[in-house]
């Protein structure tokens, strides 16, 4: 079945036209958590001086020196928390919510669905186990890519782009499956998906000129596009046999 970057806009158009604001919060709601852990920092500053009658300038350095080590080894071990928080709530929170954006897009597009309680599909029926472990596996896969090469991480990271929508299908489907399968599904399609990327250049830099919030109504349009997409690769998967209705839960 072929594609074009024009067909999977307008109909991301249509879907939008009746359900805008509805895809509007549920991008948002998306966008806050990501956002939400990126702006930790930790900032020292200042100065303080102790005296002790007594003591000579070689003692005073020796106290200085240690506290020092203790405050950079404090600042180490703070950050290092700070790290493994956010990892956590990446994993733990960001990504169920992430897999749960796409099912709304992907159900909204297919079934016209606009309900916006699949926003927490993976945290019910059970499948929020599943769904944690497979994005934490095709993330670990992405992540050992990018250590290798820009380029075959970004090569990757659209190869694996169709496991949150595999898991709004299947979330029983397992994690290596998933990532087989949208590696065969995204096979011959990478760089018409990377061009379609590119067309939303544009509304993605007036957005940002419109002091970065007008990115935010962008999204909605973006996620509503990917999600005809992964309709569109998911009819071929069928028709080539690369899937079965059975395990895409299509009966």
């Amino acid at each position: 079945m072929y594609w074009t970057r024009k067909e999977l806009k307008d109909r991301a158009k249509q879907v939008l036209r009746t359900s805008y604001w509805k895809a509007f919060l549920v991008s948002l709601v998306v966008a806050v958590l990501s956002g939400g852990v990126s702006g930790c920092s930790f900032n020292s500053s200042g100065g303080s001086s102790l005296s002790l009658p007594g003591l000579n300038n070689s003692w005073g350095d020796i106290g200085n020196s240690s506290v020092m080590a203790v405050v950079v080894i404090g600042a180490i071990l703070l950050a290092l928390v700070v790290g493994l928080l956010s990892l956590a709530f990446q994993i733990f929170v960001v990504a169920p919510f992430e897999a749960g954006e796409k099912q709304y897009f992907k159900q909204a597009a297919a079934q016209h669905e606009v309900n916006m309680s699949y926003l927490v599909y993976a945290f019910t029926n059970g499948n929020y186990l599943r769904i944690v472990l497979a994005m934490l596996w095709s993330g670990f896969l992405l992540f050992l890519w990018y250590c290798l090469l820009i380029i075959p991480g970004i090569v990757k990271s659209y190869a694996y782009g169709m496991v949150p929508y595999l898991l709004g299908d299947n979330p029983q489907i397992g994690s290596k499956r998933a990532v087989e399968l949208s590696n065969q599904m995204t096979r011959g399609h990478k760089w018409k998906m990377f061009v379609l990327d590119l067309s939303f250049i544009g509304w993605y830099v007036l957005g940002t000129l419109a002091l970065g919030i007008g990115v935010l109504f962008v999204t909605p349009y973006y996620q509503s596009t990917r999600a005809e997409l992964y309709l569109v690769l998911r009819e071929q998967a069928l028709h080539k046999g690369l899937s079965h209705e059975k395990e895409l839960n299509l009966l």
